[in-house]
């Protein structure tokens, strides 16, 4: 679909804003109300309502994913700008009290959004070109970032150069995240009478040696230089059909959090060499990647010093710096110039670069430098607050995470 007029475009063309009257404040309030847990169709339709009503020629491909682009008039880097519309279940209804918005959504991935979604509407490129495309199931099976990539389902891929993947990271630039592999190791010996051990297999007995090697099997890796160690856990654990029966197969589900290189299917055969030589030879070992319709969220890592980075870095620093200029001005003018600043910023600056803590999309888009940055926390000093019921969002943050991305993206396709 399209939203885009002549005059739009006219002014788009002539370097004029066509977003002036765009909040991005306003925007999350109204995105937040919008339940996206089930069904990401409202909150679909109010993205695209909004780049429609900025002037913006908008369409939803045939993964779900809402695409605009903007062309300059000279060659340069194709930036695309990333986030997701879809929430986790069960929703946290909007509660907007002074600075702090709760609610699901808030700070994973709706303020994100709303920042990434005012720089794409503040910025028109002289050069390159900026795209906006927003997934829709990114909490699931990231269908919609695997077309994007791989152009499955007929969808035309993306092509970026540079990526801006929007979640919590409280205005830092984050260049790096493990992946995350999850898959059943299955032993399987032979089953006979509980009364009889020796004549069967104990496949439950062999489950020793299994965790033994589980525990030791990253003993000789070297921590990743950005990421530390990759960690392995046992999650879940079965076996047995009968309780005075010898048991012919155990189980066991692995959660894997990888650091580069490490592929998935690296994993899958490293795991099943390391436990077929720690369980005794009569013990079946075979280990399955839990089956997914796309690939697993693996780990990526882009290169700190790169100038998409740099450039994200020090705009996230002077735009929180501007805030927390603006925060202690009007504290004082208050008489509370002792009080906690309303925008955040008594943590430490923006613009820090650093890892991201959880597996997210960026991880689609890479090897392409990347990075990811938002407004909001995973977590805070009092626990989780994305996924959880007290997520929630500080509007000042919003503010300064939009005018930071506003400034890189301007300078990076000027």
């Amino acid at each position: 679909m399209t939203g885009a007029n002549a005059d739009a475009d006219a002014d788009t063309d002539a370097g004029t804003d066509a977003d002036t009257d765009f909040d991005p404040v306003e925007f999350l309030d109204a995105a937040v109300r919008t339940e996206s847990h089930e069904s990401v169709d409202a909150m679909r339709d109010l993205l695209v309502e909004t780049l429609d009503r900025h002037g913006e020629s908008v369409r939803v491909d045939a993964a779900g994913n809402v695409r605009a682009t903007k062309s300059g008039d000279a060659d340069g880097p194709h930036l695309v700008l990333n986030t997701h519309i879809d929430t986790v279940p069960p929703h946290v209804p909007a509660d907007r009290d002074g600075d702090v918005l709760r609610g699901r959504g808030a700070c994973d991935a709706k303020g994100p959004l709303a920042a990434l979604l005012a720089a794409f509407l503040a910025t028109t490129p002289t050069r390159g070109r900026l795209t906006l495309a927003v997934t829709p199931d990114e909490e699931t099976l990231s269908t919609g970032a695997d077309a994007l990539v791989r152009g499955t389902g007929g969808v035309d891929p993306v092509d970026g150069d540079l990526f801006v993947v929007g979640e919590p990271t409280d205005c830092d630039v984050c260049t790096a995240a493990r992946g995350r592999f999850e898959g059943t190791l299955t032993l399987t010996g032979s089953a006979a009478h509980a009364a009889e051990p020796d004549a069967g297999v104990n496949a439950v007995a062999a489950l020793e040696g299994a965790l033994g090697a589980i525990r030791g099997f990253d003993a000789d890796r070297d921590p990743h230089p950005r990421l530390g160690p990759p960690t392995l856990v046992a999650t879940g654990a079965g076996g047995g059909e009968a309780t005075n029966q010898v048991p012919a197969t155990a189980t066991l589900t692995l959660d894997r959090r990888s650091v580069p290189p490490e592929t998935a299917e690296e994993f899958r055969a490293e795991l099943a060499a390391a436990v077929r030589g720690a369980v005794p030879d009569d013990v079946g070992v075979s280990f399955d990647l839990t089956e997914r319709s796309t690939p697993f969220l693996e780990a990526f890592d882009t290169d700190p010093d790169h100038e998409l980075v740099r450039t994200f870095a020090d705009a996230a620093a002077a735009a929180g710096a501007v805030a927390a200029e603006r925060s202690d001005a009007e504290q004082a003018d208050s008489g509370h110039g002792d009080a906690e600043r309303s925008d955040g910023a008594e943590s430490s600056a923006d613009g820090d670069v650093r890892p991201f803590g959880a597996a997210t999309e960026a991880s689609y888009f890479s090897p392409a430098p990347t990075v990811v940055f938002g407004p909001g926390h995973v977590a805070d000093e009092n626990g989780a607050v994305a996924h959880a019921d007290r997520e929630y969002v500080r509007l000042s943050r919003v503010r300064t995470a939009a005018a930071a991305a506003t400034d890189a993206v301007g300078d990076l396709l000027d």
